[in-house]
């Protein structure tokens, strides 16, 4: 059992999968949906500060490199872009509630990694993006569980 929940935090690390992925597995493996959404909300947020200090730099970085460059170039396009979608839809005031919805709701690409991302290129502060995003992961984690759970009692899974 301490596998699998390991398993799910470290599944909840994993880019584009984070969260989104390692909830519906921990309750499809029987595991106690609240401890799997605790385990979860962990390992998802455990990357944000280094997500939040680094990754731009490491993206800008490694842009213009041989083998590595385009995939660099879509991740720092992605940050670019998820932070100037957030600025457009709230302008200067709603920053934290919608980099919250951002991530909070479970559509692929608007998860802890790319909303800390678009959040340092907003220059939110470490303090609310690490607020908004955890606030967000927690909403995903819900929707998630009961969607996964609704899936399971409707189709037996």
């Amino acid at each position: 059992m301490l596998k699998k929940y390991l398993l799910c935090f470290l599944i909840s690390m994993v880019p584009l999968v984070e969260l989104r992925g390692a909830v519906p597995y921990g309750v499809l493996m029987g595991l106690s949906y609240p401890i799997t959404l605790v385990v979860c909300i962990i390992g998802n947020m455990l990357p944000v500060p280094l997500i939040y200090f680094f990754a731009r730099k490491v993206l800008i970085w490694g842009c213009d490199k041989k083998y590595i460059g385009k995939f660099f170039t879509f991740c720092y396009q992605k940050g670019e872009h998820g932070g100037a979608k957030l600025r457009k839809r709230t302008g200067r005031g709603g920053l934290f509630v919608a980099l919250l919805l951002f991530v909070g709701i479970p559509i692929p690409g608007t998860g802890a990694w790319t909303g800390t991302l678009a959040a340092s290129f907003l220059d939110m502060g470490i303090k609310s993006t690490t607020v908004a995003v955890c606030l967000g992961v927690l909403l995903a984690g819900i929707i998630m569980g009961v969607v996964t759970m609704t899936g399971v009692h409707v189709f037996g899974i």
